[in-house]
């Protein structure tokens, strides 16, 4: 049963938000008291988060859908709904996220590095928050938007110091048990590590780590044997160490050849060629082992590698092995460039920026496209006629009524809010009127401005008896 996977397609959904709630207040005596409904709670967000106690990708590879809760719809009293809960999903430490076409969005190196891989949508106002001087009793609420819906691949590269790469069964596994306190899986068979192993190695005041990458043969940055899916785990590494088998049982193999045909498939698979390199002749205990390493040491060294012959079996040379790694990671992180402060850059946006565009697509056809009126869209209600009156309004102040006419619309003329896929089409008709407004002017109800009956009733009580004594102040007393 597969128990590794560093390469995952997961399918995220943000929640949606809540809806906004149309609601008078009544009470006792005060039937008409105004709008009091409140607002939608925000969609949860889905968040990607770097764990160090995740080491793979598994979880996702068994459940790829994942989608955080919605906002709660607004209610009555001015109550506002509550907000969804996010969805925090831990992944490994070296994970990046692509999207479909594989493009880098996100590169989370380091614990607690986070990525909102899926934005929440916004709740939708409510009419007590819609009211105004001209709209006092707004029959309507907004819509909540819907949550973000993406899909991404997930994939680890391993953040290691070192990297020992070579040959199946040349005792890469053996050296970094006996270099660190790591366990991987030993046999005298090939292809007995199937996963990426890590190791922490402590040489001198230099605390560093050590990946153990699964055996290469040749072609394997072509996909053949294990070598493309685990070649990405040395891409983030200090150092590469060749693990060089010296007492190996296949005739046509020796040193040299293992090593020219590793660095042809590190060079064809890309981005490894400025790596420090560095050759380790393993299984020196073997005599015939001993014998080929001081045969092939001349020839490495020529070609400018640091030599080291050791035995993982029999710890010969390890300490002389660990200190020379401590020291080119030392260097390594030396050289590397400090991380400055992330700056605040802010870009405010031109004056004469409408924040959205009108393009005539076919002959009839025009689309607009832009955040604002597509957020206004996907909030409106189109059930209620007051509801697109306001969004008719909103359009009509941020301008879109004049653009289309600038772009030679005509009334009858198609026009289309949103992407291709999800668009509101409806027909243009200049200063259209959307019916609510034959009933009076929008959000005002005349009932608002009759008095309560006890005012009224008292009202008329005061305007009897003034009529009363007016009738009285001709007559004279007896």
């Amino acid at each position: 049963m597969t128990t590794f996977v560093d390469r995952v397609e997961l399918h995220v959904a943000a929640g949606s938000g809540g809806h906004g709630c149309a609601s008078v207040h009544r009470e006792k005596f005060k039937p008409l008291g105004g709008p009091d409904g409140g607002n939608g709670g925000r969609g949860g967000d889905v968040i990607l988060i770097v764990d160090q106690s995740v080491t793979t990708l598994l979880d996702y590879h068994h459940s790829p859908h994942r989608k955080a809760t919605n906002g709660k719809p607004g209610e009555g009293g001015n109550r506002s709904g509550k907000d969804g809960q996010d969805l925090v999903l831990p992944v490994p430490d070296g994970t990046v996220v692509l999207d479909r076409a594989g493009n880098v969005v996100a590169d989370l190196v380091g614990h607690g590095t986070s990525f909102v891989a899926a934005q929440g949508g916004r709740g939708g106002l409510g009419n007590a928050a819609l009211a105004s001087a001209r709209r006092k009793a707004p029959g309507f609420a907004l819509l909540g938007e819907p949550g973000d819906l993406h899909d991404v691949v997930l994939e680890l590269k391993t953040v290691a110091d070192v990297a020992l790469v070579g040959y199946p069964s040349a005792g890469k596994s053996s050296l970094i048990s006996v270099l660190s306190a790591a366990k991987p899986k030993i046999a005298d068979y090939p292809f007995t590590t199937l996963v990426p192993n890590l190791g922490v190695v402590t040489a001198g005041t230099t605390v560093y780590t050590i990946a153990d990458v699964p055996g290469l043969i040749p072609g394997a940055s072509q996909g053949k044997g294990l070598g493309l899916e685990f070649l990405r785990h040395v891409e983030r590494c200090s150092v590469l160490v060749h693990v060089l088998d010296t007492a190996t049982l296949e005739s046509d193999r020796d040193p040299l050849s293992d090593l020219d045909i590793i660095e042809e498939e590190l060079r064809q698979y890309g981005g490894l060629g400025d790596r420090p390199r560095m050759v380790v002749l393993n299984k020196i205990d073997v005599p015939d082992g001993k014998d080929l390493a001081e045969m092939v040491r001349p020839d490495l060294e020529a070609r400018g590698y640091r030599v080291f012959a050791v035995s993982a079996v029999a710890h010969m040379g390890l300490k002389e092995l660990s200190y020379a790694l401590a020291e080119v990671v030392a260097k390594a992180r030396a050289d590397r460039p400090q991380e400055e402060a992330t700056r605040i850059v802010i870009r405010p946006k031109a004056v004469d920026d409408t924040g959205f565009t009108v393009v005539r697509e076919d002959e009839g056809l025009f689309r607009v496209r832009g955040e604002k009126p597509e957020r206004w869209v996907r909030q409106t209600d189109f059930s209620n006629d007051e509801a697109v009156g306001y969004l008719a309004d909103r359009l009509g102040r941020l301008g879109v009524e004049q653009e289309l006419m600038k772009a030679g619309a005509r009334g009858g003329d198609g026009v289309a809010i949103g992407p291709e896929d999800n668009a509101v089409v409806f027909d243009w008709e200049p200063t259209v009127m959307a019916g609510a407004e034959m009933l009076g002017r929008r959000g005002e109800d005349h009932r608002m401005e009759a008095l309560r009956p006890a005012v009224q009733r008292r009202r008329e009580r005061e305007a009897e008896r003034d009529e009363i004594q007016r009738e009285f102040e001709g007559f004279e007393p007896f």
